[in-house]
Parts: structure tokens; C-alpha cells; sequence
């Protein structure tokens, strides 16, 4: 279901605020429907200060973390529930709880059409305003200063660490860049020129313009920006330029699962070796196109995977060979339900508003190694400047815990990420456009003299 604006204690004239916001942007004409769509997604974000104030952080060792808070979600109703129920609706669309918690919320008067309590066998019509109240409880992510890189009246260019999702997304909503950016740097008015991965880790370019934002797309669209990558890659790369123009197809949208097939849509990317450790190599990337998960996929087929990725370079999923030249010795079904079976990977594959409770086991060998490896990998982020100031300033609160009875969550137990959770060896280093270009600084696990061993 899609954020709308909120508070801790939202109030019914708040709620029809945001409907009418919304349903003038409906009679809109098409040019100022289109800026307005711009303003509503930030509207949708929460970019204003009640929202800010909702929660805050707290740095927990290696995690930074967001004390439990009241949302209200909005949406409205769409062609395909009209005539159905609201529990029916729910349960089908909204998968992140049980039906029976749906029940229990609509009863307890948290879910809502049109700001008026309901009963589960409601009908929808056309045009109803939905509204959910939850008890929302964020997923950690990596505890890191965000680094400017550059701030002028055109961009504002950071450097983004692993874990942290750009926008706000699932079980990510303080914990996402432009919420951090807009707490800790005041920058609340930003858009999009383009994204990087929760896990990968780099350059980043906002606008602060929607004009700006505009033209840096068209020139995306018109692949007039080039795009440079580092990456550490399991073995020895190969020496020279290695160009890979296999086609990319997402296998699964809602996993976010691709693989190089010749039903893919084109793609090009450039590799070069910059230096090999005696295990693993750093390695540059420069993708031509701008395809889902491109530089992993065309890594993997390639042979020489990212060595922390935890979907492409994966034997239990993709056998022996890892997928090296799209070999795998089986089908794409079974692929996939291979990948939702490795308990280590459910995190990344399934739905992310899914609530995913894990089993304490004993780590392996090989999982301690590679937490000891991302710990290590994260210290370019811990030992950076601006942490201590962070970490004096986010110390944990126990008054701010605060426990909803209606809430399950408050009730469960889960695993925070482990360090190997939060990071991936794959950064976005260079971004260079007509009239502009920014680098970034190599993290430590890409320099020459960087070796795995914990």
C-alpha cells in the first residue's frame, strides 16, 4: 500500500488534507499534473516536518537503528477491488500480515474507509480513501554518516552507504537516504536523477530542481551519461578490456531475480582489472546500459561473481559453475524456488514489507568468516568522520521503546543483520554528464593492498 502523509497520532482532517491534495491533482491538466506528480511522491514520502518528528535513531554497535513509531498508510480504491471486501482486499494485495491481524485492526477501528471505522465485510466503491494505521517497525541498516560530496544550486551529490535504500520502501522509511538527508542535513527538497541498490554503495546525484532532475534524465534516457563502477570479484580476472553484450531478462519482477537470456533486453557493460590480490580482483565496470542488476548478471555469466553477492554468486542455487556462462543444470522454476529456500537469502528475495521471522543457529565457519570480512569492509564507514559525533548523539533511549498491544510485531522476535547483511563489494564511483561530473572516494575493500582475510 502506498505512504501518505502522516503523523504519530494522525487526525481525521489530516487524512482528508491528503485526499483532497490528491484529488486535485486528479482534475489537474496533463503539464501541471505531471509537475504535481513530482510534489505528491514527495507529499507521499513524508518530506515535512511532522513526518521527521515521527521517530528517531539510535546507533546500536555496527546498526543504525529507528525506535518503533505510529503511520497511517493511504491509498485509494483501485478498479479491481470495487465489489470485493475489505478483508478479502487486504489479505490478497497485503500479504506483510495475517488475515487474522487485519480483522483484529479493522476492528480495533486502525483500518478506515473515508475516515469513518468499518466492519471486514465492507464493499468497496469506486473513489473510497483507505486508511491504516500501524505500529511500523523499521529493519536496521548499516550505521554510517552520509558524506557530501557536493552541494551547489544545481546537485547535491553523497556518498550512500551499503544497506540504506534510496527512497522510502517495505520495512524502510527513516531508515532510507532522503529521510536520513532530510534529518541530519536538512535537505528535504530532492529529486531523483537516478538510484543505486539498497546494498550497493557510492555515488549518488539529487537534484534540487525538478527542472534539473528533468534534463540529467533525458540525458540517462539519451545514455549521454557515462557511468563508472568498482567492484572485488571472486579469482583472477582476466587481463585487458572485457566487454560482455549478453541480454539481461528479469526472471522474477517481484524477486528481483535476472539472468542473461536471448529473449533479454540489449545490454553492454566494460570490464577492465585493476589489481588482483592472489584471490580476488578489483575490477572496473562501465555499463552502457542501464539494465536491472546488469553489472552482477554479466560478473556471473562471465564467471568471475561479486564475492559477497548473495544472489549471483551462489552454489546451493546456481550449482557448481554459478551460473558462469548461464549454465545452471536447471529450470528457472526450480531456480527460484531453490533461491526462496536458502534461508541465508530470504531477506534479499522475498517480498520486503513481508514479515520474516528467523531461526537462531549456530553460524558456520564460512558465516563467521564473511561477517569478520564485512565488519572489516565496514570500518571505511565506522572510523569515518562524523561517526563519533552520530554515534554520541543517537544513544539509546529505553523511554522511547514504545509497545502497541494490537501490534504483533511488538510481540515477536527477529534477527537484526548481520555485518555480511549490509554490504556488497560493488560501488558507483564516477558519474559523468553534459555540463557536470562527480567522483566519489574508493572504499577500502577496493584498494590494491585490501585482502579478504579477517
Amino acid at each position: 500500500m502506498s505512504a501518505g502523509d502522516s503523523s504519530n497520532k494522525i487526525t481525521e482532517s489530516s487524512e482528508n488534507s491528503l485526499v483532497e491534495k490528491v484529488m486535485l491533482k486528479r482534475k489537474s491538466d496533463f503539464s501541471e499534473k505531471k509537475a504535481k506528480r513530482i510534489c505528491a511522491k514527495e507529499i507521499r514520502r513524508g518530506l515535512d516536518n511532522s513526518s521527521l518528528k515521527e521517530t528517531e535513531y539510535y546507533f546500536d554497535s555496527y546498526l543504525r537503528k529507528v525506535y518503533p513509531y505510529y503511520f497511517t498508510y493511504t491509498t485509494f480504491c483501485k478498479g479491481r477491488w470495487v465489489g470485493k471486501s475489505l478483508i478479502d482486499v487486504f489479505s490478497e494485495e497485503f500479504r506483510a500480515h495475517s488475515k487474522e491481524e487485519y480483522e483484529k485492526n479493522i476492528q480495533v477501528g486502525n483500518i478506515k474507509i473515508n475516515g469513518k471505522a468499518i466492519t471486514s465485510d465492507y464493499v468497496f466503491k469506486e473513489n473510497d480513501c483507505v486508511t491504516n494505521k500501524v505500529h511500523r517497525h523499521e529493519i536496521a541498516v548499516a550505521a554510517a554518516p552520509i558524506k557530501l560530496i557536493e552541494s551547489n544550486e544545481d546537485f547535491v551529490v553523497v556518498d550512500k552507504p551499503p544497506s540504506v535504500p534510496v527512497h522510502p520502501c517495505g520495512r524502510y522509511r527513516h531508515n532510507c537516504l532522503l529521510f536520513i538527508l532530510a534529518k541530519e542535513h536538512n535537505l528535504k527538497e530532492l529529486y531523483s536523477v537516478h538510484r543505486l541498490d539498497r546494498l550497493t554503495s557510492g555515488l549518488l546525484v539529487f537534484a534540487k530542481t525538478i527542472k534539473k532532475s528533468q534534463e540529467v534524465n533525458e540525458q540517462i534516457r539519451e545514455r549521454k551519461v557515462k557511468k563508472e563502477y568498482v567492484c572485488r570479484v571472486v579469482g583472477n580476472f582476466p587481463d585487458g578490456e572485457i566487454i560482455c553484450k549478453e541480454p539481461i531478462e528479469i526472471i522474477s519482477p517481484k524477486m528481483g531475480i535476472c539472468l542473461v537470456s536471448s529473449s533479454g533486453k540489449e545490454c553492454e557493460t566494460v570490464f577492465e582489472k585493476l589489481s588482483f590480490n592472489g584471490k580476488s580482483s578489483v575490477v572496473r565496470c562501465k555499463p552502457l546500459t542501464g539494465r536491472m542488476h546488469q553489472i552482477r548478471v554479466h560478473l556471473q555469466y562471465l564467471g568471475y561473481p561479486i564475492i559477497n553477492d548473495p544472489i549471483y554468486n551462489h552454489e546451493h542455487a546456481f550449482g557448481p559453475l554459478k551460473g558462469k556462462n548461464g549454465e545452471m543444470g536447471k529450470t528457472r522454476e526450480q531456480l527460484l524456488e531453490d533461491l526462496l529456500k536458502t534461508h541465508s537469502l530470504q531477506k534479499w528475495l522475498i517480498d520486503e514489507n513481508a514479515d520474516i521471522k528467523y531461526e537462531e543457529k549456530e553460524p558456520s565457519l564460512e558465516d563467521i568468516n564473511e561477517n569478520k570480512m564485512s565488519l572489516k569492509a565496514l570500518e571505511y564507514y565506522t572510523k569515518s568522520e562524523g561517526y563519533k559525533k552520530l554515534a554520541e548523539k543517537y544513544v539509546t533511549k529505553p523511554e522511547m521503546f514504545i509497545t502497541e498491544s494490537s501490534c504483533d510485531l511488538c510481540h515477536q522476535r527477529f534477527m537484526d543483520p548481520q555485518p555480511k547483511d549490509l554490504i556488497l563489494f560493488l560501488h558507483a564511483l564516477k558519474y559523468k554528464g553534459e555540463g557536470w561530473e562527480f567522483e566519489s572516494e574508493l572504499p577500502g575493500w577496493a584498494h590494491e593492498d585490501w585482502n579478504e582475510n579477517p
